[in-house]
């Protein structure tokens, strides 16, 4: 059971959570948590050193929590090729996000690149991670005879995020999620090309 100040903590970085992806980490200012969480200057202080400790934990904790929502989905699924098309569907409603603002990882990603080398580090193990268990994922369904092995598991997988991570951005833009609707099946259609 966590304590007042652990749950206190807590609602800060989950209220925060939004506005860091909303805003992004240099257009989020302590200000801008207080007014969402009501709390005071030294409440807040009393949890977080500064705004970098606090930008890191609430980045910590979007990651977790959208890598998480991912990882349910996917594990729910029995065949490679559910666990492929439940990754796709997670991305299917790119405007209205699993974590408000779109996709937390591609959103920090483009800010941490240039301005926040840490953060920029953490996301690109994610990435990397994400697109190591893809590839797992579809090299399991060669192994068990789902697909064929004129399939390249690495280079789907890359294909598969680098598409999906910019329909999203694409889509929020222009504000419609058709296109993705379109891209997904299309990616489900190409590796439908290679099932047995």
């Amino acid at each position: 059971m966590l304590t007042k100040a652990e749950k206190t903590k807590q609602f800060i970085l989950e209220t925060a959570v939004p506005l860091y992806n909303k805003k992004g980490i240099s257009g989020v200012n302590i200000d801008d948590v207080l007014e969402e969480t009501k709390l005071t200057k030294g409440c807040l202080y009393g949890h977080f050193e500064n705004k970098d400790d606090l930008t890191a934990q609430v980045v910590e904790l979007m990651l977790k929590k959208v890598s998480d929502k991912i990882h349910l989905a996917v594990s729910n699924a029995k065949t490679a090729k559910a666990k492929i098309s439940a990754f796709l569907d997670f991305y299917k409603d790119p405007i209205n996000t699993y974590i408000s603002g779109g996709c937390p990882i591609f959103n920090t990603a483009v800010e941490a690149d240039d301005n926040f080398p840490a953060i920029k580090q953490k996301i690109a193990t994610l990435i990397r991670l994400g697109q190591e268990e893809l590839s797992s994922i579809l090299r399991e369904g060669i192994d068990n005879g789902e697909y064929s092995s004129r399939l390249d598991p690495v280079v789907f997988a890359f294909k598969l995020v680098a598409s999906v991570e910019g329909g999203i951005v694409m889509c929020r833009t222009m504000d419609t999620m058709k296109p993705m609707q379109s891209l997904i099946k299309n990616l489900k259609a190409e590796l439908e090309q290679y099932a047995l």
